[in-house]
């Protein structure tokens, strides 16, 4: 350590519970006021986009965004307009409340992230050294771009990839579709908030090579190894229980580790060259 490197502060116990409770609480807090307005608020969005009234609380725009891949998906195979599409059925009075009220409250936790991720930043940043303090911020804006991609992967992408072979299916057998909400929302949540997950890949590589711990070499060299535990792990983690979805997310996941091997050689240490001392 430097010596104008000031040192982590020391708290006791006590303070550090006390801390924890306070961030805690702003989470929460943070989390409620962002649900207030991911549930009730009446929001707009333009019809043309999502062929739905433009004034409406903000859970059923919430749920018009959701259920739009699926509809868009359901009308290429089908070939009917999605504003005739009527797929969704309960048998049950309290699940359309219960489906939209958790539909509206994960919206609200990935609206308030940006103050979940600084509280959460603001409880360790007083035992980081200034430096340690200095790469916190980047590593927070990346990792939430990563999660970010992800997301925005998922929603174009992957439920566009497996909406046309479900319904395919669906539709050369002559069935009619009539889902449930809450069996639905299982599906999108699941999907977008692996996908998310699962591109952070690269980031997680990135600090084990840069701790010396996995290197591109060695990763090259096992990659037959990480394809069969890619696989088994997409079978029992991404939602679905058919065959499809498990090789779509192991083709993604498998991209994002020969993409991870990239990382990892950027983020290696390198060794110093030897200087040739001159007598």
């Amino acid at each position: 350590m430097s010596e104008t490197e000031a040192p982590p502060s020391h708290m006791s116990f006590w303070e550090h519970l006390q801390e924890l409770r306070v961030r805690l609480f702003r989470i929460i807090l943070a989390v409620v006021a962002a649900f207030s307005f991911t549930y009730g608020y009446p929001f707009g969005i333009p019809e043309f986009l999502f062929h739905h009234a433009p004034i409406a609380p903000m859970r059923f725009k919430l749920w018009a965004i959701a259920q739009q891949p699926f509809l868009e998906a359901m009308a290429r195979q089908t070939h009917q307009p999605i504003a005739s599409l009527q797929p969704w059925a309960f048998t049950s009075l309290t699940e359309p409340f219960f489906s939209l009220m958790r539909l509206s409250f994960w919206a609200a936790v990935f609206l308030a992230a940006p103050v979940v991720f600084y509280q959460l930043w603001a409880f360790i940043r007083p035992g980081l050294m200034p430096r340690e303090r200095r790469m916190v911020i980047p590593f927070v804006f990346i990792t939430s771009a990563c999660f970010l991609l992800g997301v925005v992967f998922a929603y174009f992408q992957a439920f566009k990839f497996l909406g046309d072979i479900l319904f395919q299916e669906a539709a050369q057998a002559g069935l009619r579709a009539n889902l449930h909400i809450e069996d639905y929302l299982d599906l999108f949540l699941g999907t977008t908030v692996m996908t998310g997950v699962m591109f952070e890949l690269p980031v997680l590589f990135y600090f084990l090579s840069r701790f010396r711990l996995v290197t591109a070499k060695w990763m090259l060299k096992y990659w037959r190894h990480a394809t069969v535990i890619i696989v088994f792990v997409s079978a029992f983690m991404t939602p679905g229980d058919v065959v499809v979805t498990t090789i779509f997310f192991s083709a993604v996941l498998l991209a994002l580790y020969f993409i991870s091997v990239l990382v990892a050689w950027i983020a290696e240490p390198r060794k110093p060259k030897d200087v040739e001392i001159i007598p």
